[in-house]
């Protein structure tokens, strides 16, 4: 049985990683990654560790990023099929969300070399 913790989770950006991190208990919890184009944060992969499913950390990991973004005067452009979903339900970020286009898929694969 795992236990649980009584801290709460705590979300970094680790710029030279071009991700965010979600932290419980000071371990690394989670991520969602991202690359830069001109002001766009094109974000194309998130991930909570099995360890920690279920108990809401992606939610919270991605609306602080997102935050973070609004807040550095970037776009988002969703990628990544969670982000996208969150998206869908959290509006207050759809004035600063850009759509996702095969030209932005292009530029992404050849940024991350697929």
């Amino acid at each position: 049985m795992s236990e649980q913790s009584t801290s709460a989770p705590v979300v970094r950006h680790v710029d030279t990683r071009h991700r965010y991190e979600i932290l419980v208990d000071d371990e690394r919890a989670g991520l969602t990654a991202y690359r830069d184009r001109d002001d766009r944060r094109v974000f194309f992969h998130t991930e909570i560790d099995d360890a920690y499913a279920g108990r809401g950390l992606a939610a919270i990991l991605v609306e602080q990023a997102l935050t973070d973004v609004r807040t550095s005067g970037l776009r988002i452009v969703p990628v990544c099929p969670y982000v996208a979903k969150f998206l869908t339900k959290h509006r207050e970020f759809a004035d600063i969300t850009d759509p996702v286009t095969p030209e932005v898929l292009t530029w992404l694969d050849s940024q991350l070399r697929r």
